[in-house]
């Protein structure tokens, strides 16, 4: 019997102890849940979950290791991650390492052996808050203090985001598309290149016109970590190329887009993210199976006036899912059309971007 070395206390002073793995560091963060059952390693890097703590609803993790083709990001920064059972020992002839040891390389820390479903009930009744890991031996109170005077983070995506411009080419191009970089998945550049975009990825400060001047097809917002509203140069680039260029955004990219439309977002009480989201495209009365991963969502009052209309609905909570200006050739989506893994129900969405790069090529 493993003896229970670490524990994790929430800012209420709940606490739930159990066993360390990955990295043995005390980190404060944000905790949330996700309920999807496989795809551990594409959560774990994904750069939407910096400064997070995910509770994995699924109970056995790790039970298939860490292979080298399956990363959305070179670099993890997920704060950590809270399992039921853990497995150290994968079975799976693409693994080269186990879980816990890509998490100790990139100084993550993780806890099993918790109540997660206890600890999801929680988090889905009370709302998302503030969390620490720690040593089993942290007395609560002190675990608080630290908990309040950890400052709330509001750099992730000038963490996050690509230091230089980079290129990810596709044999045959058939577009040339500048991608804002606030976190973006590989599998997204995958998907783009798929659908014959030679891609540009740029870091979330450059200007409107250093993009002009690399003459893209087509303009892509990616998904990212924090408060949409703190990504004020996306924001403005955003209204700087409106209607110069198409434009594609992805959950991040989506609130941002609206943001520089003059929508509003607010914090949902413990986000959407999961594999399992029913969604309505309210122009073909079609339901899509959505993989989804956000803690903002748009206004659905705030988009009155501002030339955006919503095309998406989430079917749990009504929010806005997705929304487009027609004039302007610029359209978004909360959720992961290119999810790895996930749903496919929603691929359609790099054939709209491409068909709208077409016409507008076409048309030129």
């Amino acid at each position: 019997m493993i003896k229970p070395d670490r524990k994790i206390v929430l800012e209420d002073g709940s606490e739930y102890i159990g066993t360390g793995f990955g990295a043995n560091v005390e980190r404060v963060c944000e905790i949330v849940f996700n309920t999807s059952m496989v795809g551990y390693q594409e959560i774990i890097s994904d750069p939407s979950y910096t400064d997070q703590m995910v509770v994995m609803t699924y109970p056995l993790i790790g039970n298939y290791g860490i292979t080298d083709d399956d990363y959305e990001c070179k670099n993890p920064s997920i704060g950590g991650l809270i399992v039921s059972d853990y497995n150290d020992m994968p079975s799976n002839f693409r693994y080269t390492k186990t879980l816990s040891e890509e998490l100790e390389d990139n100084n993550i820390p993780g806890i099993s052996g918790v109540d997660t479903r206890q600890l999801t009930r929680s988090i889905r009744d009370l709302g998302s808050r503030r969390v620490i890991i720690t040593s089993v031996d942290t007395p609560t109170d002190i675990a608080l203090a630290k908990i309040k005077i950890t400052p709330v983070p509001h750099d992730q995506v000038s963490r996050v985001s690509s230091k230089k411009r980079w290129y990810s080419r596709t044999p045959n191009p058939l577009y040339n598309v500048v991608a804002i970089d606030c976190g973006i998945k590989l599998n997204i550049i995958r998907k783009l290149n798929s659908y014959g975009c030679n891609v540009t990825v740029v870091p979330y400060d450059t200007t409107a016109e250093e993009i002009e001047f690399m003459k893209p097809d087509g303009i892509f917002l990616s998904n990212g970590p924090g408060d949409p509203e703190d990504v004020t140069p996306v924001i403005e680039t955003v209204k700087a190329l409106r209607g110069k260029y198409p434009i594609f955004g992805i959950c991040l990219g989506h609130q941002i887009i609206s943001l520089a439309y003059g929508a509003k977002t607010y914090k949902l009480k413990f986000g959407h993210r999961g594999g399992n989201h029913p969604v309505k495209n309210l122009k073909t009365g079609k339901i899509e199976i959505t993989s989804q991963n956000h803690s903002f969502a748009v206004d659905l009052k705030s988009l009155e006036g501002t030339g955006l209309t919503a095309t998406h609905i989430n079917l749990l909570d009504n929010t806005v899912e997705g929304v487009e200006c027609e004039k302007d050739n610029v359209f978004s989506v909360q959720y992961h059309p290119e999810s790895a893994p996930g749903p496919q129900d929603s691929s359609y969405l790099f054939e709209k971007f491409t068909g709208i790069l077409k016409e507008v090529k076409d048309n030129a």
